[in-house]
């Protein structure tokens, strides 16, 4: 039930005893406490270096010790600091005198207490007395005693009689060893005469043996009538003897032992023949726990109880009469307390104290009274009076109080009880710390403490919030005084006064109870299957108390036992954050994993099952069970454990002896829930097998080898494998094969027979017997068919019949070339080729294919200049057309055919010529627009790198472009005829408008793909200040380089730092923040260093450049006047034009290509690289990938071929050797990359 507001809790505890057991808080004055000490006997071992005899006791005050020893004051020699209080140190030197019987005494103003009798034993070092041992002469029939007589010492000891030899003295029904050590002889007899029979002590804590000096016995033999004899002389039997007892004497013995010891009664009889002995108890049956021992002559009974004594009977006897000797046994009991020994007692004045001491024992103890350790002697007139077992004291007073010894005796020990007895009147006294606080998490139980002394006895309440108001409350509960609060609630939090009253006066304390969040695990740690030698983690995070995270911590226990967590290197735990890593976990990391989040005040935990996946373990009890033959044994294991991860499979393994000893190999696979497998084995081997499991983790250790198992000779199973038939000699069959294991050969002396015929002919088979695994068939026909057969045999016969193998004899290089060879020119660059195959016969081996040949002898444009431009390419296989790509446009060419076999290239075939006609040209490689005017425009451009034929001229055509829609509007064409024109002035155009324009070289097969660029007109503007000039350079890569301002004053510019033989664009062009016009622009080719020719005529000389200078700087200022702001050269793809704000803020470059690839035709467009190979039905149509777009080189367009036109135009394949090589390939095709549009131009600051 909950607490609201300032509802309170009241709860009362009365002590009404007026006498009770005492347990006083040390903070109370009291008398002496003994709390420890030793208890007796103690045995000092003569390898102990000190002996340490302790006495402790609490009091307030702290007592002080005093020692008596044998009833004597004893000051101890030596008072060690080791030990607290009363406790002293006997060294070993010397330790004899002080034995005895010591007692402590602790003392203090209220009292002494007492100790029970410590006994210390020195024990000697035993050994026997020296003495001399007169032999022992008894007549043959009479009993003999050889006494031992052993010295005392450190039990337990153990009598050996044996003699010098240290052999065992044989012990039977007529000789035995007593318990007490002697040796017993019921009757004499001849062989018992010996001069070494030597008793030997073993004293076993002691580690010492001690040895009796040796001891004669001398029997002698009786003559005829009773005499004796000498040894040698005639004897006769002994007498018949009446048997009696050697051991114990007389008639009945008393046995008297405590309960719980072990009952010994022993008989040991003499007469002739030798007695038996047979035991009885009287009026009873023995308890079935009886042992008969030594011959029947000890009875033995273990822990005897009380119903085990009584009067027990031996009897002796033998054919001449019987003995019998009685036992009484007798179990008595040491003294012990019946329930518990008497308690302290804490009384008012003016009450009777009654202490009792309830003993038990047989016979009864006698009890001693002592007060502080002196004996209480019966006075009538004392308020002290003893009644029994009782000591009441009579209207007890303060000066009473005192230590009470009761001690209890009788013959088979004492015990002893110190009883404190406090007589007095005292107001409670609260002994808990005022303002004590307590904290608990909410729903767990809080106890409060209240401890309190008092006489009499104290009431106890307890409220809240400093009230009185008594409110009931099921969950608060008073234990002896302190208050107990089960399922905290958090409204319990507050402060708690606790009141203690009796007759003599009250106290009370405060206490603060704090109710806190319980700890709870909020991601408990998962079931984990990981394998072995990996690292497993395993995550716990749990939610704290905030107050109590400095207590705070997880620990994490292993099926119940907590997991040391060591930064050490060698440790495989670590722990971070909650998360518990192992590493490289094993199996014996497997277990139930706790985590425990805990703090002071409470703790979750939560369990997760690890568990690791291993190999399997090795099979164990492998054994081989012969089925059919001795060559097939079926073999058995029992599957060791599998670590969690079922087997999958188990490999059985063997290892012969003759062939490649200590070498496992696998011999056969079984699914893993098997345990037999039946294997067949080959003949002649030695074997050992062993069996391994296999599970997910891998494969598991082998099992230890079974026995050698030998198994027969045999014919061989099988013939050679993977016979090879080749002919590395025209006139010659090579035959090998793949030979026999040695393991396969079944019995010694393996040969192989070779046979062989020719196929298709009727012949008879040709045998060799051969040991090695080839053959060499000579003198052969070239290329002919063989059949062959190859069988094994040994010297226990031949193998299976062998399979018919087929084959050719060597092959030779081809005789005759193929015929009729014939060409149709496809277009400018592709050609098919037919022939007539060679004769078969002439081909002289297996067929590779044909290899075409072609030689590029002219081109048409230089007829007078003869090349050397040889290529060739393979088309594999049986076939009689071939498409041949690659060609050069306007060109002559011989063709020749051969055909190919794996002995290399017959002879050429006739030459064939033909010429390929003239084609388009390439586009040309730079088209550029400048000079314009408002109704003109100069475009310069340089002629194709490759013409493809004669060139005839180019076609120029030129539209007028709506800027809105980017659509042309009006669209005009020009014929230019002269072939050397690379400049034309466009006239005729409109005013400030865009133009686009394009260019086509042509031959007489036709044009070219065209060359795109976009230019302006200009509007007639005002007046407009002249401003330097800048002169910009682009090569054929497309990059634009811009040199420093054009000096006004000088009729010349040097541009330095170009590059030999290339093409540059120049452009002298207006240096404004608000526009970026062309004033002039031209085409150029600088000098090659190797060949020093030009490319052009007058474009590249020094005083041509310098007059467009001077040019260019006297007409500045007028052409000035024809720019405007909206003024704007060719655009090209690549940059959107510029804003306003950016062309105040930037002069760049970036325009002057931005619309070239943007609205060049679909006809200008580059194909796809994949489809370069492909062919136009019209020769005025190049192969696609004839673009504008530049190839990275000549291997690109080489790779493009070879993978994609000869598989489109002929089947080419690719034929391979046998070692992997490439028989044929197409060499040397070449191309020169065209010259791709300029790219995006990088920004220049003007």
């Amino acid at each position: 039930m909950g607490l609201v507001g300032s509802l309170q809790v009241v709860v009362l505890v009365a002590l009404t005893s007026t006498a009770t057991g005492l347990d006083i808080p040390l903070e109370v004055e009291q008398p002496p406490t003994i709390i420890t000490y030793t208890s007796g006997p103690m045995v000092a071992l003569p390898f102990d270096n000190k002996i340490t005899i302790r006495c402790e006791a609490r009091g307030n005050p702290p007592p002080e010790y005093r020692w008596t020893k044998d009833g004597e004051d004893f000051v101890p020699p030596y008072v060690t600091t080791d030990y607290p209080d009363g406790t002293f140190v006997l060294h070993n030197k010397g330790l004899i005198a002080f034995k005895g019987k010591y007692r402590c005494y602790a003392s203090n103003k209220l009292g002494t207490a007492m100790t029970e009798e410590i006994e210390l034993r020195v024990p000697s070092m035993p050994k026997f007395p020296k003495e001399f041992n007169f032999p022992v002469v008894v007549k043959e029939g009479e009993p003999i005693i050889l006494e031992c007589n052993p010295p005392e010492g450190m039990a337990p000891r153990q009598i050996y009689w044996m003699s010098s030899d240290l052999e065992h003295i044989e012990q039977d029904e007529r000789v035995s060893m007593s318990t007490d050590g002697n040796l017993y002889f019921s009757n004499a007899l001849q062989n018992d005469s010996r001069q070494d029979y030597c008793c030997f002590a073993h004293f076993f804590k002691i580690r010492t043996i001690v040895q009796k000096a040796d001891m004669a016995v001398v029997v002698k033999s009786l003559k005829p009538g009773n005499e004796s004899a000498d040894a040698g002389n005639a004897t006769q039997a002994p007498p018949a003897r009446i048997p009696s007892m050697l051991l114990p004497s007389g008639v009945q013995t008393e046995k008297v032992l405590l309960r719980g010891e072990n009952l010994q009664l022993e008989c040991i009889p003499q007469g002739y023949p030798t007695p038996t002995v047979k035991w009885m108890k009287m009026g009873d049956k023995l308890p079935l726990r009886t042992q008969m021992n030594n011959f029947g002559k000890l009875l033995f009974i273990s822990s005897i109880h009380e119903s085990d004594g009584g009067k027990y009977m031996c009897k002796a006897q033998n054919s001449a009469g019987e003995v019998v000797h009685y036992f009484n046994v007798i179990v008595d009991d040491p003294p012990k307390w019946e329930t518990e020994p008497p308690h302290s007692q804490l009384t008012v004045i003016g009450t009777d104290v009654h202490i009792k001491c309830s003993v038990s024992g047989k016979p009864l103890p006698d009890i001693t009274w002592r007060r502080n350790g002196d004996v209480i002697i019966d006075d009538p007139g004392s308020n002290k009076q003893v009644f029994d077992d009782t000591l009441v004291l009579l209207n007890a007073r303060a000066q009473d109080s005192a230590v009470y010894q009761c001690e209890a005796s009788n013959p088979h020990g004492s015990i002893l009880a110190n009883i404190n007895i406090m007589v007095m009147n005292m107001a409670p006294r609260i002994l808990t710390r005022d303002f004590q606080e307590y904290a608990v998490v909410q729903g767990e139980d809080i106890v409060m403490n209240c401890s309190v002394f008092s006489s009499p006895p104290p009431n106890i309440s307890w409220a809240k919030d400093e009230t009185l108001e008594i409110v009931k409350a099921e969950r608060f509960l008073a234990v002896d005084g302190d208050l107990k609060i089960l399922s905290a609630e958090k409204n319990d939090r507050g402060k708690y006064l606790c009141v203690a009253s009796n007759t003599e006066g009250n106290s009370s304390i405060t206490a603060v109870l704090d109710v806190k969040d319980s700890t709870k695990i909020v991601y408990a740690p998962q079931d984990l299957q990981i394998i072995s030698g990996t690292t497993a983690q395993l995550m716990c995070q749990a939610e704290v108390d905030k107050s109590l995270l400095g207590a705070f911590e997880v620990v994490w226990r292993k099926d119940g036992e907590e997991i040391p967590l060591s930064s050490e290197e060698n440790s495989r735990y670590f722990m971070d954050d909650g998360m518990l890593q192992i590493m490289s976990v094993n199996l014996s990391d497997q277990g139930r994993y706790t985590c425990i989040a805990r703090t002071i005040l409470d703790e979750d935990n939560a369990t997760a099952l690890l568990t690791v996946l291993d190999v399997p373990d090795a099979p164990k009890n492998v054994e081989i069970l012969e089925l059919k033959s001795q060559r097939n044994v079926c073999l058995s294991w029992v599957p060791g454990s599998d670590h969690n991860s079922s087997v999958t499979e188990f490999i059985v393994e063997y290892e012969e002896s003759q062939w490649e000893p200590g070498r496992w190999k696998e011999l056969k696979k079984v699914a893993g829930n098997q345990e037999t497998a039946e294997v067949a084995l080959q003949g002649h081997l030695n074997y050992q097998f062993r069996v391994y499991a296999v599970n997910v983790v891998g494969p598991g250790p082998p099992s230890e080898p079974t026995e050698r198992y030998k198994t027969p000779p045999a014919a061989p199973d099988k013939n050679p494998e993977n016979i090879r038939i080749r002919g590395h000699l025209p006139h010659q069959l090579d035959i090998s094969w793949e030979p026999l294991l040695p393991i396969e050969h079944n019995a010694p002396g393996l040969e192989y027979k070779v046979s062989y015929r020719k196929l298709g002919v009727e012949d008879v088979w040709k045998e060799h017997l051969v040991q090695r695994h080839s053959f060499v068939v000579s003198n052969t026909s070239t290329f002919i068919p063989f059949e062959i057969k190859i069988q094994s045999r040994n010297s226990h016969g031949w193998g299976p019949d062998p399979k018919v193998a087929t084959g050719y004899s060597g092959e030779d290089v081809p005789t005759a070339a193929p015929r009729d060879i014939a060409v149709e020119v496809i277009n400018t660059t592709l050609l098919r080729v037919s022939w007539t195959p060679a004769p078969p016969a002439t081909v002289r081996g297996h067929l590779g294919g044909y290899v075409v040949h072609w030689l590029r002898k002219r081109s048409w444009l230089e007829p007078n200049r003869i090349l050397d431009d040889r290529k060739m390419l393979f088309f594999p296989g049986k076939r009689t057309l071939a498409i041949v790509p690659g060609l050069e446009p306007f060109s002559e060419y011989i063709l020749t055919v051969n055909v190919l076999n794996k002995k290399g290239n017959g002879p050429n075939s006739d030459p064939v010529t033909f010429n390929t006609p003239e084609g388009a040209p390439d586009p040309v490689p730079i088209l550029t627009a400048s000079n314009a005017q408002k109704d003109s425009i100069l475009l310069v451009w340089a002629p194709p790198l490759k013409t493809n034929g004669i060139l005839t001229g180019y076609l120029l055509q030129h539209h007028l472009v709506n800027e809105t829609t980017l659509e042309a509007v009006v669209s005009q064409e020009t014929n230019i005829t002269g072939a050397d024109t690379t400049q034309w002035q466009l006239r005729g155009l409109e005013e400030g408008s865009l133009y686009r324009f394009h260019l086509r070289a042509c031959t007489r097969a036709g044009c070219g793909p065209p060359l795109a660029q976009e230019s302006r007109t200009p509007v007639t503007a005002a007046y407009l200040s002249p401003t330097p000039a800048v002169a910009p350079v682009q090569s054929r890569d497309g990059n634009w380089l811009v040199t420093e301002a054009v000096n006004a004053s000088r009729s010349f510019h040097v541009i330095d730092g170009l590059k030999p033989g290339t093409v540059y664009t120049v452009r002298l062009m207006a240096k404004r923040l608000v526009d970026n016009a062309s004033i002039f622009e031209d085409v150029i080719q600088t000098r090659d260093k190797a060949k020093g020719v030009l490319r052009s005529n007058f474009l590249t000389q020094g005083w041509f450049i310098g007059t467009m200078c001077a040019v260019a700087l006297l007409t500045l200022v007028a052409l000035m006047a024809c720019f405007v702001r909206r003024n704007q050269g060719g655009k090209y793809a690549g940059t959107p034009p510029p804003s306003s704000t950016q062309r105040q803020d930037m002069v760049s470059m970036e325009k002057v290509k931005e619309r070239e690839n943007l609205h060049s035709d679909a006809e200008s467009q580059g194909m796809k690289d994949d489809t370069f190979c492909e062919f136009s039905d019209s020769e005025e149509k190049p192969l696609k990938g004839g673009s504008l777009r530049s190839l990275p080189g000549d291997e690109a367009l080489g790779d493009s071929v070879s993978r994609g036109s000869l598989d489109d135009y002929g089947n080419v394949g690719r034929e391979f050797n046998e070692d992997g090589s490439f028989i044929g390939e197409y060499s040397g095709f070449t191309h020169r990359g065209s010259v791709s549009e300029p790219s995006a131009p990088r920004p220049v600051k003007a």
